[in-house]
């Protein structure tokens, strides 16, 4: 999708090696190396607005298009970087078997990380 190539070009023009953005219609992955002069709030509020904006003007929108408030942020250490390059490439036939908001809730629950349901699709 050309988002992804946008948002990839985003990164990389904030000193965020981009190494893999894809996903779905409801959601979106990006695996880069946050650069240590940005801190991640600060990439992933840059990357939503520029993006936004972007596919409001690309798709003739008029400004409908918004992501949530929220985002999802993992480390990865460098021995899982081709599991999650592979992992993303693959969202489409991966989500056909389980929801991306089913997927979200297992990480979250598999590592112990509480999260209150009513807060995490707004």
């Amino acid at each position: 999708m050309e988002v992804h190539a946008y948002m990839a070009q985003i990164l990389n023009s904030n000193n965020c090696k981009a190494i893999s953005v894809g996903g779905t219609s409801n959601h979106v992955h990006l695996l880069f190396i946050l650069s240590r002069t940005n801190s991640l709030a600060d990439i992933v509020r840059l990357i939503k607005s520029n993006s936004a904006k972007w596919i409001n003007e690309h798709n003739g929108l008029l400004n409908q298009f918004c992501w949530q408030d929220g985002y999802g942020a993992f480390s990865v250490s460098q021995s899982q970087v081709q599991k999650v390059v592979d992992y993303i490439k693959n969202q489409e036939t991966h989500h056909y078997k389980k929801s991306f908001m089913e997927e979200y809730k297992q990480l979250l629950d598999a590592h112990g990380i509480g999260y209150d349901e009513k807060y995490m699709w707004d």
